[in-house]
This record gives structure tokens, C-alpha cells and sequence, in this order.
């Protein structure tokens, strides 16, 4: 059954922390997997279902990064994936199926944003690689685990970014229009939530529910392409460069950024729901594809003919099904 778009006032909000949503969940005995769960927001995930008792992979392009960043940790399991690397997608889940018959929790969480135009070894545009067509390649591979669990959870990483433009199903690649390294972030966050669409209409008879992620602002590595003058711009940081943080204009901390991610991934007000986007601990509110704003979701991130549009091209891009 279709989930409406609309709030159920949660009873959280913007200022929410993911330390908050977490407390009072038993997660013993639960695997995730947190992609980029060892920087930024996806490491307060990662702290975050540790607290609760799972257990969490980690899938890491950079392993001496992650390795230090999660040294301190218990419960983590490291793994090499680079997302953009069809080859080290199959290996990563081939090593977590050989250990792990069962996944409780996906969170894909790792993404770029705003790179300059790069191509991976098939040519395709690296943003839209990256974000969604690793995502969605690690998620069918890992498909016959989350079936298993009878009761597992997909959380995508989107963005209000998703605003910024629709998927372009004529040149997703930018191979005959001018790149714009906005415009190709935003088709790549409009395709993680689509993604979500599609997944949970296929998941919903075997237990599995999608849904995706508008964070917030958060200052993070993510901004690595920006350079200091375009993040003064933004208006997220001070004077001296330092992170503002005020979650009722959407400028949030790490914490607060997770939460929604821990709120999607656990909160039993979900339970039954799916196939929907949120943002501040809650499900977002629809807006026209006109609107302005930096709330809400357009309907180009959440219609479900594009939804599937984008799951046959994702097919045939990738060369990838679902069992």
C-alpha cells in the first residue's frame, strides 16, 4: 500500500539529534550496513545503531581514514567498496554474504557532491555513478540478505538538492548538454529518492522498506569540490569559516544530521510505511514543481512512473537485476 506523502507529526524535529531518535531501541542482534559510515553524518550513524547494539559494516574507499576514524569503536566491521568501481561492489557484497546471511538495515549514505565533470571506466557521469548507480548496484546485490530478514529497512541519502532538477532520462550523462556540476548533484539526489520509490514497491512483499533522506545542511567533507568563497556564500558558516549551526534555517550538526537517518532506519512510527522522503525526523511535505523554499519534496523526486523510469534505466546502465 502507497504511503501518502505527508507528515504524521513525529513528535521531533529539526533540532533532533540522532543520539535522541536512538534511545530506548535493542538493536542487539541486528547487522547494518552504513556506506561512508566512518565521516560526517554517516559516522554518527554509525555511532548511533552501534549504541543500540548492532552490529555495523562499513564499506570504505579510503581504509587508513576509516580505519582511525572507527578505531575506538566496538561492533564495526571494515570492508573496502569504491561505489563508482562495479568490480568493487560485487566484491564488497560477495565478502558480506560469505559472513552474513541476513541484513536488518542498508543505509546508503556515502555520496559527492558538486565535483568537477568525471567519468567512471564505463564513461558515465561520476555523480550520477557514484550516488545512485552504486547504490543501486550494491542494493541488489545485497537483496537476498535484506529478503531474509523479515523486516529489513533501505535508507537513501537524498538532498534538498533534489531540487535543483529532475533526472534527465535523454543525457543522464551529460554527453550532449553542458555540464553543470549543480544541475548533475541534483539528478543524482532526484534518483536516490526515486530509487526509493521503486525498492519499496518491490520490497514491500518480502518485508523491505525504502525510504530517503533529506539531511539537512551540514558543513562536512562533502563540501570538498566548493572552494572557501562559494561555502562563506551558503551563508552555513561565520566569518572564520566555522559551521553555524541553527536547525530552523536547516544548518544542522552532524548529530542533528543523522537523525533522520536513525529515525527512517528504526522508528517504529514507520513501521507499514514506505517508499517516501523525509526530512526533519518526519515525512516531508509535497510541493509544486514550481515552488521555492528550502523544505519539502518536488514531485519529479517522488512520482512513481518516474520512479520506474529510472529503475529500467538503472538495468540497463548497470547490467544489474534484482533476484
Amino acid at each position: 500500500m502507497t504511503t501518502p506523502q505527508a507528515p504524521i507529526n513525529s513528535g521531533f524535529g529539526a533540532a533532533t539529534t540522532a543520539s535522541e531518535i536512538i534511545q530506548g531501541r535493542d538493536l542487539s542482534g541486528k547487522i547494518a550496513v552504513v556506506t561512508g559510515g566512518y565521516a560526517g553524518i554517516g559516522l554518527e550513524t554509525t555511532k548511533a545503531l552501534l549504541s543500540a547494539g548492532a552490529q555495523v559494516v562499513v564499506p570504505a574507499r579510503d581504509h587508513d581514514k576509516a580505519a582511525k576514524a572507527l578505531q575506538n569503536l566496538k561492533g564495526v566491521e571494515l570492508l573496502p567498496l569504491d561505489l563508482i568501481d562495479p568490480a568493487s561492489v560485487d566484491s564488497f557484497a560477495g565478502r558480506f554474504l560469505a559472513a552474513h546471511s541476513t541484513l536488518h538495515l542498508l543505509i546508503n549514505n556515502a555520496g559527492i557532491m558538486a565535483s568537477p565533470l568525471t567519468r567512471d571506466a564505463r564513461g558515465y557521469e561520476s555523480q550520477f555513478a557514484t550516488n545512485h548507480l552504486g547504490h543501486f548496484q550494491l542494493t541488489a546485490r545485497l537483496w537476498p540478505a535484506l529478503k531474509k530478514a523479515n523486516g529489513a529497512r533501505v535508507v537513501e541519502l537524498s538532498s534538498r538538492g533534489h531540487m535543483r532538477g529532475a533526472v534527465d532520462f535523454d543525457d543522464p550523462n551529460f554527453e550532449r548538454r553542458a555540464y553543470d556540476r549543480w544541475e548533475a548533484y541534483g539528478q543524482s539526489k532526484t534518483a536516490n529518492s526515486l530509487f526509493a520509490v521503486a525498492l519499496d514497491k518491490r520490497g514491500v512483499a518480502h518485508g523491505v522498506r525504502a525510504f530517503a533522506v533529506h539531511p539537512g545542511g551540514i558543513i562536512t567533507e562533502l563540501t570538498k569540490y566548493m572552494s572557501q568563497e562559494e561555502i562563506q556564500a551558503t551563508g552555513h558558516v561565520d566569518k572564520d569559516g566555522k559551521p553555524i549551526i541553527d536547525p530552523s534555517r536547516g544548518m544542522k550538526s552532524p548529530q542533528q544530521g543523522a537523525a533522520t537517518s536513525i529515525w527512517c532506519a528504526t522508528s517504529p512510527q514507520l513501521d507499514g510505511k514506505g517508499g517516501i522522503y523525509c526530512e526533519n525526523c518526519d515525512i516531508a511535505v509535497p510541493i509544486s514543481n514550481d515552488a521555492n523554499g528550502s523544505s519539502g519534496v518536488k514531485p519529479w523526486a517522488t512520482d512513481p512512473a518516474l520512479a520506474e523510469r529510472l529503475w529500467t534505466l538503472s538495468e540497463k546502465l548497470t547490467g544489474v537485476t534484482f533476484a
